[in-house]
């Protein structure tokens, strides 16, 4: 399957309302669906932090020939001069195992390396999601440390752009199925 990424926009809130608010794609990532409330004000840090710059921020996964909304892929920076980006991605259920997030970790990854500011990846993985760390650990990502996130536990993995080995593909705890 072909996918393409597509930056969320003011009028893409009801496709990120359908990924948080199943409790499938929630479960490795905060435990929970999330409620319209939350969710409308997370979307709105979502949308400002796709101002920061253009390569970077949070993705629609589309199907390349149709547009049908497949989940959220995020290749993150904090403030515009960063040189690390955290990778993540949600998809819908009805899209699992069939090589999508294998897919969007290429690409995030692909875009990453062509940005010369950004030296880092990292994701945050439940450590009881083993695909999403198999994804992880194929692309030359390695385990840094286990820590506690808001109550739930977590595992970050980066791969370093600067090494010489520049393998590409990726997951994640925020965003990883």
């Amino acid at each position: 399957m072909e996918i393409k990424l597509e930056k969320f926009t003011k009028s893409d809130f009801d496709k990120y309302f359908q990924l948080v608010s199943n409790e499938k794609v929630m479960e490795m990532i905060t435990e929970r669906a999330i409620g319209l409330k939350e969710a409308k004000k997370d979307f709105k840090i979502l949308l400002e932090n796709n101002k920061l710059q253009p390569n970077f921020g949070n993705f629609k996964i589309l199907k390349a020939e149709t547009n049908e909304f497949l989940g959220l892929a995020k290749l993150e920076i904090k403030e515009t001069n960063d040189e690390e980006a955290e990778l993540g991605y949600m998809v819908l259920p009805e899209y699992w195992r069939k090589g999508i997030a294998t897919l969007v970790g290429k690409k995030l990854i692909e875009i990453g390396r062509r940005q010369n500011s950004i030296k880092r990846i990292f994701a945050i993985i439940d450590p009881k999601n083993i695909p999403s760390r198999k994804i992880l650990t194929n692309n030359g990502f390695n385990s840094k440390e286990f820590k506690d996130f808001d109550g739930l536990p977590g595992e970050i993995l980066e791969l370093n752009l600067n090494e010489k080995n520049k393998s590409a593909n990726i997951g994640h705890r925020c965003t990883a199925h």
